[in-house]
């Protein structure tokens, strides 16, 4: 019997970090690893309630977060974050050296470094994954002390330090299994559906995006003489969308909801369009899905990512982005008509899409764990995983 595998999983505060850790645990269930897992996070993040659905073992620490140009408002913040960090570092090490890990995995967040300086100091291998196309200061700062690096874009190579680069290998980033499934007719079904026109799936995340469902307000009565939406809008910001005017026969077009939740496969299934944000994880769910987008970057974030996350697939021909700071209606629009027109684009767009997504992405993760952690289980794992040539 192959003896357990011990996995310390650290990464967390949204679901960019959190979901691809899950994701690759299951992989390693998937595969009847013998497994024991120990998820350590902050008390607040999301990581906590995630593990609690699943029944995975978890344990809090204190942590911080560095702001390398604080306001006035973020200054006392910041000053007391430095006080935290040393504190997160010695709960994490406790924790660590208590469990005694075969590997360490950690998925970013600010929450990973005490993380990682644990693993370093309890001499246990760190594999650390980067879900974005600019590497983070925090996964900048673990590089240096991880075994190996686990990266979701080529691209993002040129954001390591140079000493870190051989470690590196391109694995794309962990795409929950179930979007991969979705049933067209059953998203048709649910929400009224009709085949006349294309359909576009809008969100803006779990809690909506305001600058999105501005800019969809704008252009609504337009829109809709060429298309049917269905809207995830947030539960704060549903009643204003509701109470958007429109034209009365084609009101019937438009589905504005708060949340989509267990139904998400299904939407993506039915989408001809998406229009979102452009986060880590809602890129490599596109790729993963080959689904034609016009992607509304959130500016600023941390690196600009979402801007260059945009930009790159963009430049590739799998998507529209408004790159602008200030995007108007109308730029929306201009974006959306040519799609909506042309349905050999718009699988042409998905092609390259495709092109850029990794639907091995957990199997490839979970082969460095395996190999980080000289289990017997890697040599059955590359017979059969083996990730695809980056």
């Amino acid at each position: 019997m192959s003896r357990t595998l011990r996995l310390l999983i650290t990464g967390g505060g949204t679901g960019g970090h959190t979901y691809p850790a899950l994701t690759t645990l299951s992989a390693v269930q998937r595969r009847q690893v013998p497994h024991d897992v120990l998820w350590v996070g902050t008390a607040n993040g999301l990581e906590a309630r995630i593990t609690a659905e699943h029944g995975i073992p978890f344990k809090a620490i204190t942590t911080g977060k560095l702001r390398r140009r604080p306001n006035l408002k973020e200054l006392g913040t910041n000053i007391a974050d430095v006080f935290r960090i040393p504190v997160g570092v010695f709960q994490a090490v406790g924790h660590a050296a208590r469990y005694l890990p075969d590997v360490v995995l950690s998925t970013g967040g600010y929450v990973a470094v005490p993380i990682g300086v644990a693993a370093k100091l309890i001499r246990r291998p760190l594999v650390m994954h980067e879900q974005t196309t600019v590497v983070g200061l925090a996964n900048r700062i673990l590089a240096r002390l991880a075994t190996r690096i686990a990266l979701s874009h080529e691209s993002s190579l040129d954001y390591l330090p140079a000493s870190a680069r051989a470690k590196a290998v391109v694995t794309g980033n962990p795409v929950r299994p179930a979007l991969l499934q979705g049933n067209r007719a059953a998203a048709y079904d649910l929400f009224g559906l009709t085949f006349e026109v294309p359909l576009i799936y809008v969100t803006g995340g779990a809690q909506g995006s305001r600058q999105i469902n501005t800019l969809i307000a704008e252009i609504l009565p337009r829109l809709l003489r060429h298309a049917q939406i269905v809207h995830q809008c947030g539960s704060a910001l549903i009643d204003e969308m509701r109470a958007v005017a429109l034209p009365p026969d084609l009101a019937d077009r438009y589905h504005p909801v708060p949340y989509v939740g267990e139904e998400l496969p299904d939407l993506f299934a039915a989408a001809d369009v998406v229009i979102s944000r452009s986060g880590a994880g809602t890129v490599s769910e596109l790729t993963a899905i080959g689904k034609p987008s016009v992607l509304v970057p959130l500016i600023p974030t941390g690196g600009d990512e979402q801007r260059k996350n945009a930009g790159y697939l963009a430049s590739a021909g799998a998507a529209r982005a408004l790159l602008e700071p200030r995007p108007t209606g109308d730029m929306l629009l201009a974006e959306l008509m040519p799609l909506l027109a042309d349905p050999g684009l718009r699988q042409a767009m998905g092609q390259a899409a495709a092109g850029l997504g990794r639907l091995d992405a957990a199997d490839a993760l979970c082969d460095l764990l395996l190999d980080a952690a000289n289990h017997p289980a890697a040599a059955a794992a590359h017979a059969s995983h083996r990730p695809n040539p980056s």
